[in-house]
């Protein structure tokens, strides 16, 4: 399966007309959104409205630049956008789950307390998509301290996602590891993901 990440946008329409058209190609199978798509809500419907042309299923989480209640809002009333924050996504034997918001605190006792009661099947092979990225990894190193979120560390030893999709620190795109899962900051223009 072929995924089109991305994440802090930021407005950046120009960036987001190209993402869509790439969206639209036959080889995209889902788009992921990591949060901070606008600047504070700005535009926020319009944006939506414009991912939705991709035609393919956007799982969208809301980063701290969106009130979580008006993306769930607003993507209800398209076709294609999916608002996945505390929910999961099914599709070709894949779990995605999402978790937005924040993106400053080293831990995240709520985050920690819904996957205590997280069901998942064994067979299940999990994407986590989250706007905060995990601790103590290339992608949350700024500067010689790490400003990731230890909670989702936690999550990532316990589960072991195939893949982890998160951004919040515009300086850190790219790549990681932990264990057998696959971290990456896709960054605003977006990167090509294969599982």
């Amino acid at each position: 399966m072929k995924i089109l990440t991305f994440v802090d946008l930021h407005g950046n329409k120009k960036t987001l007309r190209k993402l869509v058209k790439r969206a639209k190609k036959k080889d995209i199978d889902l788009v992921i959104c990591a949060g901070d798509f606008t600047i504070f809500g700005e535009e926020q419907k319009d944006i939506l409205s414009e991912l939705d042309k991709a035609k393919k299923p956007v799982l969208i989480i809301h980063g701290n630049h969106e009130e979580a209640k008006e993306v769930r809002k607003d993507c209800k009333k398209l076709d294609n956008c999916n608002f996945i924050y505390r929910k999961k996504f099914r599709k070709n034997g894949y779990l995605f789950i999402g978790w937005g918001g924040g993106g400053f605190d080293f831990k995240d006792k709520k985050f920690e307390k819904y996957f205590k009661k997280l069901k998942t099947k064994k067979e299940d092979k999990i994407v986590l998509i989250s706007h905060a990225p995990p601790y103590d990894t290339k992608i949350d190193k700024i500067g010689k301290e790490h400003a990731g979120n230890k909670s989702i560390r936690k999550f990532i030893k316990k589960f072991e996602p195939v893949l982890a999709v998160s951004g919040h620190l515009h300086e850190c795109v790219g790549e990681d590891r932990i264990g057998k899962t696959r971290i990456v900051n896709p960054g605003y223009k977006g990167k090509i993901i294969t599982i």
